[in-house]
């Protein structure tokens, strides 16, 4: 089985080069199925259902959120019809919304967990390495062959110690929410695929997907301001992984990377 997990979507410069990304993508490397952060995808701070269909309709199958995954009243009040898209797994019991899913693909059934870290982030989230792992070991006894976590966190050594957590119960973890790719895409020695951040879909040149000029003045003047998504053009990351969909061990995971410039209208 052959999934592309692309990083936090950032703005509509990120979900336009999301949608021509994947249809590159899928044309070279035939994947059977596509799992997208989306958790900035409405103007930097969350997902409207607008949006989600929007992402739906270029290609993803799966979206991801984290700590924003309540900016947006719209998401709010539909996130527990919205199956497709997945909060935090691992927030205080009783919220709205879906935090783990199972699908079935012609190859197996898939189960797919997001998680948000403790370390550096807003508090409220329940302990990933228990309340997430205890999810993880359901899906996976539940007939998920294949488990691909998105642990949405700050810390790299979180994130790091999560891998090790889950490794021979998950598939892949993929780390995202700092926004800039890591050079450790490894399988772990149980069979997980690991990164510590995917990286982001969005503007290149500026700050994480933000305007460069706005983001700067913020940290030269140490004055809090509203930051801007960035324009084109678009850096696009993902990684590729693939597993074998009976004993769920990856055996390759490959980052990739796209720079794309405007289209003309």
């Amino acid at each position: 089985m052959r999934v592309i997990f692309i990083g936090d979507v950032v703005g509509k410069t990120g979900r336009r080069a999301l949608c021509r990304a994947i249809a590159t993508w899928r044309g070279q490397y035939a994947p059977d199925l596509v799992v997208a952060n989306t958790e900035n995808a409405a103007a930097g701070r969350g997902v409207t259902p607008t949006l989600v269909q929007e992402l739906m309709d270029g290609g993803v199958n799966v979206l991801t959120l984290g700590d924003h995954a309540w900016d947006q009243s719209e998401y709010i009040a539909r996130a527990d019809e919205l199956s497709c898209v997945l909060r935090p797994f691992n927030l205080q019991p009783g919220m709205p919304g879906h935090g783990s899913m199972t699908l079935t693909l012609p190859e197996g059934q898939v189960g797919i967990l997001c998680l948000q870290g403790v370390t550096l982030m807003r508090p409220g989230a329940l302990n990933p390495f228990t309340v997430g792992y205890e999810e993880a070991v359901r899906l996976r006894a539940s007939g998920a062959s294949v488990l691909l976590v998105d642990f949405h966190a700050e810390s790299s050594a979180e994130k790091v110690a999560l891998g090790y957590r889950l490794d021979g119960v998950a598939s892949a973890v993929f780390g995202t929410h700092t926004h800039v790719p890591t050079a450790d895409a490894r399988i772990l020695p149980g069979g997980t695929a690991y990164i510590t951040d995917v990286g982001m879909c969005g503007s290149r040149d500026g700050v994480i997907g933000r305007k460069a000029s706005e983001t700067l003045e913020s940290f030269v003047s140490g004055l809090p301001r509203k930051l801007p998504v960035g324009k084109w053009p678009a850096l696009v990351c993902a990684v590729m992984v693939d597993v074998d969909a009976e004993t769920g061990r990856a055996s390759s995971l490959r980052p990739l990377t796209l720079t794309l410039e405007k289209e003309d209208g």
